[in-house]
């Protein structure tokens, strides 16, 4: 039975395999190399080249020996019924971000749940924060320490933040030593993207303002793809995220030259 299965793959045409080996890999989630040789009866180099082409059409992600499926990321719901998912996840990473900022710097502080966590560690700290998330404006109002430049704009209710024109042309006018930035969805090769079209912008003119620009992001946004491109991977420098990430996508982040910084 097995051998009539794989003489009955063997003769797909290219179209038929790469379909049948996309569903596959949907399915079971990853597949290695030398599962496809088996599966299709085919060679080493016509697998990889099946895969690298479905990777570029971004229906599935190539990692070491392999592939896995391409997540999407789900609807965000609004940031404070956000606090309570992760919670963990996001304070160890919280305060592994608030390590990498020195005192006398100026960050900026994006708006999100896991920003908010890097603001509750940075309380104490000398520190010049600007920030256009009401969220991080209420947690460091009353820190001795820390200078607080809010941003203003289009409020968006949902997230508690600042977006469009106005937002974006204050940030013209600011620098920071390190950009912080939470993100909806983070892939090895499709970049950052977000659910929400009209912060697109706000986001680009934010990363646009840091010499170091640091992501947060649990294991739950990583290897996902939203609706909106943000920025491709190489605007990062470091991505701060928990252990529970999969070491072939810690490994794919490395290869792309983000370093990774897991708590």
């Amino acid at each position: 039975m097995v051998a009539s299965t794989n003489n009955a793959k063997s003769s797909l045409s290219l179209v038929e395999r790469q379909d049948a080996l996309r569903r596959l890999i949907n399915q079971q989630s990853r597949i290695t190399v030398a599962q496809i040789c088996e599966l299709f009866s085919v060679s080493e180099a016509t697998a990889r080249r099946d895969l690298d082409a479905l990777a570029e059409l971004g229906e599935i992600q190539r990692v070491h020996g392999g592939a896995v499926a391409v997540r999407k990321a789900p609807p965000e719901p609004p940031v404070l019924q956000r606090a309570a998912e992760q919670a963990e996840f996001k304070q160890r990473i919280g305060r592994r971000a608030a390590e990498l900022v020195a005192d006398g710097e100026t960050i900026f502080l994006s708006s999100g749940t896991t920003a908010h966590e890097v603001a509750r560690h940075l309380r104490g700290r000398q520190l010049t924060v600007i920030t256009n998330s009401l969220l991080v404006i209420n947690e460091l109002s009353n820190a001795r320490g820390i200078s607080l430049i809010a941003l203003g704009g289009s409020f968006r209710r949902s997230e508690l933040s600042f977006i469009g024109h106005i937002t974006e042309q204050a940030l013209t006018e600011l620098r920071a030593d390190k950009v912080i930035m939470g993100m909806r969805a983070v892939d090895p090769d499709e970049g950052l993207t977000n659910d929400y079209l009209a912060e697109t912008q706000t986001d680009r003119a934010i990363l646009r303002i840091g010499r170091q620009v640091i992501l947060v992001a649990d294991h739950t946004k990583i290897g996902r793809v939203a609706t909106a491109f943000v920025a491709p991977l190489d605007a990062v420098h470091t991505l701060v995220t928990n252990r529970e990430v999969p070491p072939e996508i810690v490994e794919a982040f490395e290869a792309k030259g983000i370093q990774v910084l897991l708590a």
